[in-house]
């Protein structure tokens, strides 16, 4: 019988030959949003005034900060959602950490074994204008928000797009995008708050 297992054992080998193991999926949910994204709206000001440019009254102004703004585009890292009420455009330090947050979200899902997604970015710069055309819509929409000052992205943890055929829950993909932001925020790179309502994590750049 021993003989026999050993022979077995030996065919498989010689069957499958040497293809690289399938990678197993290495996943653990992530727990506590609220709790553990709860800077609160004082902090995000603190930093967008200390790293972000002078609020612009329209989306006229906006365009002639050549230098000090970066015009966002759908990338690799992320996808662009249709902006309604804000500009694509942020300082470079915060598209810098917007990039980061989406390149370490595609490694965290490739050594997971998951598929792979775009980050979907939601709300990126606001004028005073956008700002009065979102309370008409949104009363919960500060009027005093750190988006005005080009340091501040929405990103939603409800949708993510698809890149491939293969499809993976959106509790997963979420609980990925937690891990990622918790690590860059004990690392003192950003402050980030878990907004319920919206579906969004909105960061700030530090």
């Amino acid at each position: 019988m021993r003989y026999i297992k050993i022979i077995a054992v030996i065919l498989a080998v010689f069957i499958t030959g040497c293809k690289e193991p399938k990678k197993t999926e290495n996943f653990r949910y992530f727990r506590n949003y609220s709790r553990t994204f709860n800077d609160m709206n004082d902090k995000h000001l603190k930093a967008a005034r200390q790293w972000g440019i002078k609020p612009m009254a329209s989306a006229e102004g906006v365009k002639k900060l050549k230098g000090k703004l970066e015009h966002l585009k759908s990338c690799r890292w992320y996808e662009l959602d249709k902006l309604t009420h804000s500009q694509p455009y942020l300082v470079p330090k915060a598209h810098e950490l917007l990039k980061t947050i989406g390149r370490s979200f595609k490694d965290s899902l490739d050594a997971k074994g998951l598929p792979s997604y775009k980050l979907i970015v939601t709300s990126v710069l606001r004028t005073d204008d956008s700002v009065k055309k979102l309370r008409k819509k949104n009363l919960n929409a500060s009027a005093n928000s750190a988006h005005i000052f080009g340091t501040t992205f929405d990103i939603a943890y409800a949708r993510f797009r698809k890149e491939k055929s293969d499809e993976t829950s959106v509790e997963k993909l979420k609980s990925v995008l937690a891990e990622v932001l918790h690590d860059l925020q004990q690392k003192k790179c950003c402050y980030v708050r878990y907004e319920f309502k919206q579906g969004c994590f909105h960061i700030t750049v530090r």
